[in-house]
């Protein structure tokens, strides 16, 4: 028996096609920017699995001001470095981490700030939020590309797990240098952790006026170092 004709896309239906992935490209690229980073280094798997949860905090918090396109990157293992596309959905976001496991590894701090620049370059990055709990590089060779975020206009938010002091440091001053700010939290209290995301998420996407609008104290922390 012969077999049929093998059906194929019309001329029309291929550039109705691209036609709308373009218009969805486009969608997403005018959503303030934010950029969510975490340190998925082996000692980090309970904070990756809380933030994981956490995530939506972000988006939330923007649903009265705009739509937000995130970026999820992290660094682990032996120079494993990794960024997602721009994403206005949280549980595609969610999902992306779920995926995720932690492995050893030394941070890569210098290497996410670097990223974070080229991204601003091809379009504007509102923020910066990284969570973590240890730095193994160079604090000079950090804080001279936190100066160079704050030349650009982009601010570094640094969210430190726990109590080291050689990471407390360093972040407060790569916080400082790029016009961003600091913050501590610990995986007991997962809501001061979801109230900093959805106050630097307020933040990127209605810039200091939608963050004066909120009354919780991670906004009021974070605005009085932006004010500095």
């Amino acid at each position: 028996m012969a077999k049929p004709p093998s059906t194929r896309s019309s001329s029309r239906q291929i550039q109705r096609f691209l036609q709308q992935s373009r218009n969805i490209s486009e969608f997403v690229a005018k959503q303030p920017r934010l950029m969510f980073a975490i340190d998925a280094t082996a000692s980090r798997q309970p904070s990756w699995d809380q933030a994981s949860h956490l995530q939506q905090e972000m988006f939330l918090a923007t649903r009265n001001i705009a739509s937000l396109a995130v970026q999820l990157c992290y660094y682990r293992g032996y120079h494993q470095f990794q960024a997602s596309a721009w994403l206005t959905d949280s549980t595609q976001l969610a999902s992306q981490m779920s995926r995720v496991q932690c492995e050893g590894g030394h941070t890569q701090i210098a290497r996410l700030l670097r990223h974070a620049q080229q991204e601003h370059g091809k379009s504007p990055v509102r923020a910066l939020v990284f969570i973590g709990d240890a730095m193994e590089e160079s604090a000079d060779t950090l804080c001279q590309l936190a100066g160079q975020c704050g030349l650009l206009k982009l601010p570094v938010f640094m969210f430190q797990e726990g109590l080291e002091p050689t990471a407390e440091r360093c972040f407060r001053d790569v916080a400082r240098l790029s016009s961003g700010a600091y913050a501590r939290f610990d995986t007991s209290s997962a809501s001061n952790l979801a109230a900093l995301l959805g106050a630097v998420a307020s933040f990127a996407a209605g810039g200091r006026v939608a963050l004066e609008n909120r009354v919780d104290d991670s906004a009021k922390l974070l605005l009085q170092q932006l004010r500095n």
